[in-house]
């Protein structure tokens, strides 16, 4: 077998990481936090969407912009079009780039994106530095989600940042990292509260090892990936294929809801105390009746929190609801019916209750 190429020296090359975590683990949270503390650094974003609506990239705030956000679908189930796409038009710009943040969705399986960083393609103008899973220290449990891809996300990590920990005891925590290590014990744990970590620890750390996922002889290994292009892009699709069945056998989806009319404050709070079960993560920036500004609203498992929006934008609202086996008839007509009729003036005693941020939802069902 012929020896591939030399690769570029490591520091001509772009260092790239790969953000993972299950649905409302922290990931758009960590990813705000870099932009706002990596000084002096231009750093490129690119944001996968699991809906059509695109809301992550809404949320996050990047001064210079460069920040491609992928929609329908995860990273994962694009890789041969729209993420390899994305990838160029962002190491393209006029503009260099000092470093490049992959955030994948709740649902992704962190491989098929780092297989298509080791593309021969790509081989001279970025190197992976790590994978840093997100994991949600006050909802962890895999088996509630019986989730191929949350388990991957968490085998995959070369940082595992256990955060919400302010949400928890001690003991609590304890159990939860024993059982990360259980599954990753060669992984850097980091304990966080809203993703707070010293950069040093996560970013340019060097920690990724091809060799953990490839063994030497296999036909998929790096080298042979670089050696024989149109056999190594075979081999690609071939595993990538194989990974994105976690998205059926995981049965996971996304309801999209869009209105330009606002919601009625406290019929939203009873749609949000009724959701079923199968709901795992909702997200989205909603126009209360109630209150004269735009909101943006998270909900994980029992918490949601609803807060103003610093960006003044068009008036209207956008949701997304993540989870599995979705009544989306039944969600969308309710959705519908928490739609204020008409626009009352604002009232502040209802918009302060429009406001409330990491309010527990007292619905038995969690």
């Amino acid at each position: 077998m012929s020896k591939p190429p030399p690769q570029a020296p490591v520091e001509a090359r772009l260092p790239v990481t790969v953000i993972a975590g299950f649905l409302g683990s922290g990931k758009t949270t960590l990813i705000k936090h870099i932009l706002a503390n990596q000084q002096g650094l231009r750093t490129g974003v690119i944001v996968n969407e699991l809906s059509e609506l695109g809301i992550d990239g809404e949320l996050i705030v990047s001064a210079d912009g460069d920040m491609v956000e992928l929609e329908n679908g995860c990273i994962c189930c694009s890789i041969n079009n729209d993420f390899l796409d994305a990838i160029f038009r962002v190491l393209n710009r006029d503009r260099r780039l000092d470093y490049l943040v992959v955030e994948t969705s709740g649902v992704s399986d962190p491989l098929p994106v780092v297989l298509t960083f080791l593309r021969s393609e790509l081989r001279d103008r970025v190197r992976v530095d790590s994978i840093i899973t997100v994991a949600d220290s006050a909802n962890f449990c895999l088996e509630r989600f019986e989730s191929k891809a949350a388990r991957n996300q968490l085998c995959h990590g070369d940082v595992v940042l256990l955060n919400k920990c302010d949400l928890v005891g001690a003991d609590e925590l304890g159990t939860v990292e024993a059982a990360i290590r259980g599954i990753n014990p060669q992984a850097r744990m980091v304990r966080t509260t809203q993703c707070r970590v010293a950069l040093p620890l996560i970013l340019s750390v060097g920690l990724f090892q091809s060799d953990r996922f490839f063994a030497v002889s296999a036909p998929e290994a790096p080298e042979h990936l670089d050696a024989n292009h149109e056999t190594g892009q075979l081999h690609a699709r071939r595993r990538h294929a194989a990974d994105c069945d976690h998205l059926l056998g995981d049965g996971f989806e996304a309801l999209s809801f869009q209105s330009e009319r606002p919601f009625a404050v406290q019929k939203f709070q009873a749609f949000l105390e009724q959701l079923p079960h199968d709901v795992y993560r909702a997200k989205g920036l909603i126009w209360i009746a109630e209150s004269d500004k735009r909101y943006v609203f998270h909900l994980v498992a029992r918490r949601f929190c609803l807060d103003e929006d610093e960006c003044d934008g068009a008036k209207g609202s956008k949701l997304v609801l993540i989870g599995r086996n979705l009544d989306r008839a039944q969600l969308r007509s309710r959705l519908e019916a928490c739609l204020a009729p008409h626009l009352p003036h604002p009232s502040p005693e209802v918009k302060d209750q429009s406001r409330p941020c990491g309010v527990e939802l007292g619905a038995p069902r969690f």
